[in-house]
């Protein structure tokens, strides 16, 4: 058993992400092989969370059918695109947006962070719906308030709230119980920016930022002054949210913010005293439609069950309940989706900064 047998072995795995396998993505880094123990070394496209763990199952796997006494050892390292300069200990910026209100959208961003933690992520979440905040609410944080330091320099800096390994941050935090937002637009931007410039995340995976419904000045100021890694944009079946997301992909694509797909939420309805029915209660294929037209990923579907909504009243992330079966596994697949697109796009990336290296 030596290094270039194991080599050989392990070049053909493919990574379903790309659909490519390890050799073509020059993925193997270095083998080491002591008697019976054997390290690979490999250097893979992030977010790793998904991946690596199929990848260390298949190379072990791989090698122990060749070599039974093998005791194997998979050593992941991530790739990471360009560092960018804000937030620049932050991998993934993801922006949750829709075109219109009342599509779920901030029931899917909670969900979305929740999923992510599931998978040993590390994850934050940024309430920018600066008109009507709602994940203090979804993540059962209502009523706290966020903590602060004071700086040497005199600045001040914030530290969001975590719940269920998420860490979240709002206005709701800093606005009284009830109180209306009533802001003009500079206003809006302005508050925008006092909750990307003062809180201290640390080191995240991702970020996932809740943005107010529509195209307005929060949207045009998050593109504006942050890298984002790309947007995922929620919608409902019918023909009325689908004409506003039309708008809501158009604006991030003049703006060159990547759309790493569409979700369809509300997609359909199954009774849960009759499992082999379905309802299409607003329309059928509205979001495949639209990704279809703009040649963007679908994401998926997500039902309409009453636990989500109840989910959300309760300050639980419905992702986070084992009793919510294939519901729950619907959103989880969707977040692994959004994972396969950042990869696909992070790894366009890395490519482009070699060839101006070059």
């Amino acid at each position: 058993m030596t290094a270039q047998d194991i080599k050989k072995l392990l070049e053909p795995i493919v990574d379903s992400d790309f659909n490519e396998p390890l050799s073509r993505l020059n993925a193997i880094n270095n083998i080491e092989v002591n008697g019976n123990s054997v390290k690979v070394y490999l250097e893979i496209v992030q977010p790793v969370h998904w991946i690596a763990r199929k990848l260390d199952h298949y190379c072990t796997t791989t090698i122990t059918a060749n070599y039974p006494s093998a005791e194997v050892e998979i050593l992941v390292r991530e790739l990471l695109p360009p560092e960018h300069k804000v937030l620049p200990l932050v991998k993934n910026m993801i922006a949750v947006a829709s075109g219109k209100g009342g599509v779920g959208k901030s029931t899917f961003a909670a969900n979305l962070a929740a999923s992510l933690v599931q998978q040993g992520a590390t994850v934050g979440l940024l309430d920018a719906d600066i008109y009507g905040p709602s994940q203090p609410t979804m993540y059962g944080l209502s009523g706290q308030s966020m903590q602060a330091e004071k700086q040497p320099d005199g600045s001040v800096k914030g530290f969001p709230n975590e719940q269920y390994g998420v860490k979240v941050a709002s206005i709701g935090f800093v606005m009284e119980r009830d109180q209306a937002a009533i802001l003009r637009g500079p206003m809006l931007a302005g508050y925008f920016s006092t909750l990307v410039d003062r809180i201290e995340w640390g080191e995240l995976d991702f970020l996932i930022f809740d943005l107010p419904p529509g195209t307005g000045d929060i949207q045009l100021t998050l593109t504006q002054r942050i890298p984002l890694s790309g947007a995922v944009i929620v919608t409902t079946p019918q023909e009325i949210a689908l004409t506003d997301v039309r708008r809501s992909i158009q604006m991030f694509r003049k703006v060159n913010v990547d759309i790493l797909g569409v979700v369809e939420n509300m997609s359909y309805f199954i009774p849960p005293d009759m499992p082999d029915k379905k309802y299409f209660i607003f329309g059928e294929g509205g979001g495949k439609l639209v990704s279809d037209e703009f040649d963007v990923p679908f994401l998926g579907q997500i039902p309409i069950d009453v636990r989500i909504r109840e989910g959300a009243d309760q300050g639980f992330p419905f992702v986070l309940d084992p009793e919510h079966g294939s519901h729950a596994a619907a959103i989880q697949q969707i977040a692994a989706n959004v994972v396969t697109q950042l990869r696909r796009k992070n790894r366009n990336q890395q490519r482009t900064e070699i060839d101006i290296q070059l």
